[in-house]
């Protein structure tokens, strides 16, 4: 590693995350080991809010250079956001804000951007390619509008199954792409399944989405859950043969793009992902 100390002064740039809450959030361990690596002055702090207006108003005062938006902010973020990215606007959620200064030192300018789903297509084209693929998505939530969107982008095919039919015909409808209830998932075929619900998550962890005789049907199978990392849904999909994505890997990826957006620098994905893990482990 490049960085073996830090310190606070004068010239550190400050970045953080806003949310409620973000206490337990892994993003400040994952950004600081890696401005600490590359030798950076910066850091990154989580940054609980109750109002976002406020908190966009606090960053730009405080003079932020950027932040992650995480639960329940990044839809209601996107009112005091000056210059929005193309697919973040279609997707209809931020995660990531740059700040910029203004011309001859105006008000300060807001970008947003959404890497989730950058996140979720780097992932899965670890293992497969997503041209071409056929992609059934689990769930209607903002994950899942994230990264259908995402991988519209990527020329993939999509397909939507949820256990709320409205809310799932509703998604669908946005993606232009089929919609089956959830009851009636064995009908949906698809080369990759992705869970983009919290089933699975701690302290659930004996729950799946999917039936297990189902997931033979798939080359692929990536579960955004994190906690557990082997979740009972890829337990059971590696066991029939199925490679599996965990949800570490669409957190690592989502962060090293957000990364890349604040210092124009690649990313230190192996320190982001020992970072990840050993937190994962604690």
């Amino acid at each position: 590693m490049a960085g073996t100390s830090f310190t606070v002064n004068g010239a550190t740039e400050t970045f953080g995350i806003i949310g409620r809450p973000v206490r337990h959030s892994l993003s400040p361990a994952m950004h600081n080991a890696s401005f600490q690596a590359l030798g950076m002055n910066r850091i990154y702090v989580p940054l609980p809010t109750s109002s976002i207006g406020d908190g966009i108003a606090g960053l730009k005062a405080l003079g932020f250079r950027g932040a992650s938006v995480t639960i329940p902010y990044k839809q209601d973020v996107l009112p005091f956001i000056d210059v929005l990215d193309p697919v973040a606007r279609r997707i209809g959620a931020v995660n990531t804000l740059l700040i910029r200064e203004g011309e001859s030192g105006g008000e300060k300018i807001v970008h947003g951007f959404n890497t989730d789903w950058i996140g979720a297509n780097r992932a899965l084209e670890e293992k497969i390619r997503l041209r071409g693929s056929r992609v059934l998505i689990v769930g209607a939530g903002g994950s899942a509008r994230a990264i259908g969107f995402g991988l519209l982008e990527a020329g993939a095919g999509v397909v939507i199954c949820n256990r709320t039919v409205d809310t799932g015909k509703k998604l669908a409808e946005q993606l232009d792409c089929p919609f089956y209830p959830l009851e009636r998932i064995g009908q949906a075929s698809a080369d990759i399944l992705v869970n983009a619900t919290s089933v699975g998550m701690v302290p659930e962890t004996d729950r799946t989405p999917v039936p297990q005789d189902l997931l033979p049907g798939f080359a692929v199978v990536m579960d955004i859950v994190y906690a557990p990392r082997r979740t009972r849904l890829l337990r059971e999909a590696a066991a029939a043969g199925c490679q599996v994505v965990d949800g570490l890997a669409m957190l690592l990826y989502q962060g090293a793009a957000q990364f890349e957006l604040w210092t124009g620098e690649e990313a230190p994905l192996e320190v982001m992902r020992e970072v990840l893990a050993d937190r994962l482990r604690e």
